[in-house]
């Protein structure tokens, strides 16, 4: 079965315990999804390939969610340097009550 990538609801609860809710989709959304898999170790453009992580980093960013960026080294025939983005923010989806997951 095809992904969809619609609009989906997430809660946000920030290291600064605000808590607040946003709305994503496309590419935004498959990135955040991608973050929140990873955990505390993060995603690169490497293991995870997307055309324009740097992008979609920034427009969560827009929405309130702390992500954070580490340069790091890398090897090989073009050596130079990558972003890990690893989301400091807890994030879940958002689910009403009677959703498959949703807490009774």
């Amino acid at each position: 079965m095809k992904q969809t990538w619609a609009l989906a609801a997430f809660d946000v609860h920030k290291t600064t315990g605000e808590t607040f809710r946003i709305s994503v989709k496309g590419r935004d959304r498959w990135a955040l999804e991608n973050l929140l898999r990873a955990g505390p170790k993060g995603c690169t453009p490497i293991d995870h390939p997307g055309p324009r992580w740097s992008a979609y980093v920034h427009n969560i960013r827009g929405l309130g969610v702390e992500i954070e960026t580490i340069t790091e080294p890398h090897e090989g025939d073009f050596k130079g340097h990558h972003a890990r983005y690893v989301c400091r923010s807890t994030v879940t989806p958002f689910r009403l009550a009677g959703q498959e997951g949703a807490a009774a």
